[in-house]
């Protein structure tokens, strides 16, 4: 039972700024995990990560476990990750390969599909009927893919996969058709990490160019001083001074969706004439033609966010998955998408431009973490409750529900808190 209702939650949002406590308070953290994380779509994975029958992976929905599998029968599903039997967590390794998923402590098995398989000892159960999907590990409410990326959802209410996606879908068929062979696979290993604060204050950085400028200033700015205290820092200087070189992050843009979704206008295109990059275009001219060609290489969107827990990048492609761990510690995956059918020495090249900038010892990312951790730590003063989404810019609204405005303004930011109303206080009309 939670000890907020719905006016007492509308009333911790105003229209420029948010009180602390959805940052702070444990109770309403609670509540997040059910109302939010159960009741949209939450990202869990990409079908090239279970390409043959009995691979496996292991995820999160809020704070449910569960298991995203491919069965014999080559259709991927996501059942939860506990035993019919005693409730015990039964697959325990992140990811793998198996014919059954075996429940360590009574030894109960489970087909790949979730179905139970075999019951130790039946003779003990004289009285007791199983039903091998009643009985099973449970399939969750409803689970689809979108150009192979994989969300699943608790609750049969509310829009389906395309709906809740929007314009976001794009993005994804945006992203696979830049791929010579047009489809994308997630490979390459994975950076994990945990920082000390609330979920959100990742996902509201993921948005915020107004921040690069001071927060990534000793890695951004004309020299790169953070790559003179490190080997190679030819190539790291340039990869912050060709990449992105804007007048003013305004003239990115913000394009806040319906359902929280948010992302950022495309960073300007940078001359590339490596052998690689010319046997790429080739690839994609040879597929599409010219023309088409040029427009697949102007990359139309920087980071784009699927509200709550997933954001991807297009001109370095990765998926970062926002894992809540409690109201002040979050876990992040960073997951490399190779395109397939580019060269190689292009996916090599994004590895490498990953660790500059997304490892836990990166260049870039250990900025934001300590700015969350501090800002976690501030809130807990006895001065201003609010916090302040004031910054705004020149708006433009579309038929399908999107606003676009300036790169720094804080109306993405605005956004999520919509849309985060609307779920924690179950009511889509607010």
């Amino acid at each position: 039972m939670t000890k907020y209702t719905s006016d007492q939650i509308v009333s911790l949002i105003r229209p420029n700024q948010v009180h602390r406590d959805v940052y702070e308070d444990p109770d309403l953290f609670d509540l997040e995990m059910d109302r939010i994380f159960g009741r949209s779509w939450v990202y869990l994975g990409h079908e090239s990560q279970v390409p043959e029958a009995g691979d496996f992976i292991c995820s999160r929905i809020g704070r449910q476990p569960v298991v995203m599998t491919r069965h014999t029968d080559g259709q991927v599903y996501v059942v939860y990750n506990r035993c019919a039997h005693r409730g015990v967590k039964v697959v325990n390794e992140e990811c793998g390969n198996t014919g059954r998923f075996m429940c360590m402590y009574h030894g109960w098995t489970y087909d790949t599909n979730g179905d139970l398989d075999f019951v130790t000892q039946p003779e003990g159960y004289t009285d007791f009927e199983f039903d091998l999907v009643e009985h099973g590990m449970g399939r969750v409410a409803r689970w689809g893919s979108h150009q192979g990326f994989v969300f699943a959802n608790l609750s049969l209410e509310g829009p389906g996969l395309e709906d809740w996606l929007g314009e976001n879908a794009d993005f994804l068929d945006d992203v696979a058709m830049s791929a010579p062979d047009g489809e994308v696979e997630v490979t390459g290993g994975v950076h994990r990490y945990l920082y000390h604060g609330n979920w959100k204050m990742q996902v509201e950085n993921l948005i915020d160019m107004y921040h690069p400028a001071y927060s990534h200033e000793s890695s951004s700015a004309k020299g790169g001083q953070q790559f003179s205290r490190r080997g190679g820092d030819k190539g790291g200087i340039q990869f912050f001074e060709k990449r992105g070189r804007v007048k003013s992050m305004d003239d990115l843009g913000t394009h806040a969706l319906p359902n929280g979704h948010t992302w950022q206008g495309g960073l300007p295109p940078v001359e590339n004439t490596s052998d690689e990059h010319m046997e790429y275009v080739a690839s994609l001219e040879l597929k599409h033609g010219p023309e088409k060609t040029k427009e697949i290489l102007i990359k139309k969107r920087h980071n784009v966010i699927f509200y709550p827990n997933m954001a991807m990048q297009e001109l370095n492609p990765h998926i970062r998955v926002i894992r809540p761990l409690a109201v002040d510690r979050t876990e992040i995956f960073i997951y490399p998408v190779k395109l397939k059918g580019a060269p190689d020495k292009m996916f090599t090249d994004q590895l490498v431009n990953l660790n500059r900038t997304h490892s836990p010892t990166s260049l870039v990312q250990t900025d934001d973490v300590e700015a969350f951790a501090r800002a976690q730590e501030g809130m807990l003063t006895s001065g201003n409750e609010w916090i302040l989404l004031a910054r705004k810019g020149p708006k433009e609204e579309f038929d399908t529900g999107r606003i676009r405005t300036t790169g720094t303004s804080e109306e993405g930011m605005r956004n999520q808190f919509r849309a985060w109303v609307r779920y924690m206080c179950l009511d889509d009309s607010l």
